[in-house]
């Protein structure tokens, strides 16, 4: 059998493929590793009825969908079909950035693992909770691979005391807090 050399599009859509297959094996499989220590589970339940509502991000490990960001945002709501919607929000180059989006709860993990697509059902990520305070005036979010993770806040300017306690409690999870970008608010 004769096969035809392939042209410039085909080399170019297999090396595409190959590049989409390698980053999602990254984004999926990355060891879930923080520094030297696993990725922690989620720490305790989440009430998603006290969860829902405003939050500030307070920090952030850099990542390239945020990147410029600061004024940032994130309201979550519960839908009449049992979804979570999300809209996130930012100031970027003067302008205001919204990305709406919904989650979907993962069965067994007590509320502390979301699903969250912004692109339609083909791109997925983790959202977990980690950890959050009682009185739910903020929460620690982060996903397997460790790559990613956000501190959220009920105001936009916590206190300096509640500031250093977040900070030891995100070094406390694993996580390099070296590695957070405070969000200008």
């Amino acid at each position: 059998m004769h096969l035809p050399k392939p042209g410039r599009a085909s080399l170019f859509a297999c090396a595409a493929l190959a590049a989409c297959v390698f980053l999602c094996s990254c984004t999926y499989f990355a060891g879930g590793k923080v520094g030297n220590a696993s990725v922690p589970e989620p720490a305790k339940p989440v009430d998603l009825a006290r969860y829902t509502g405003k939050w500030f991000e307070f920090a952030r490990y850099e990542n390239r969908f945020e990147r410029g960001c600061d004024a940032v945002t994130a309201e979550y709501a519960v839908r009449d079909d049992g979804l979570i919607s999300v809209r996130n929000s930012c100031r970027a180059d003067g302008r205001e950035r919204v990305s709406d989006g919904r989650a979907k709860v993962v069965a067994g993990t007590r509320g502390a693992k979301l699903k969250v697509s912004f692109f339609g059902p083909f791109f997925v990520g983790n959202y977990w909770v980690l950890d959050h305070a009682d009185d739910y005036s903020w929460s620690i979010v982060g996903e397997p691979s460790g790559r990613f993770l956000w501190v959220l806040t009920r105001v936009a300017r916590p206190a300096p005391s509640e500031a250093q306690a977040l900070y030891q409690r995100v070094q406390g999870l694993g996580y390099d807090v070296s590695m957070l970008r405070r969000t200008a608010q």
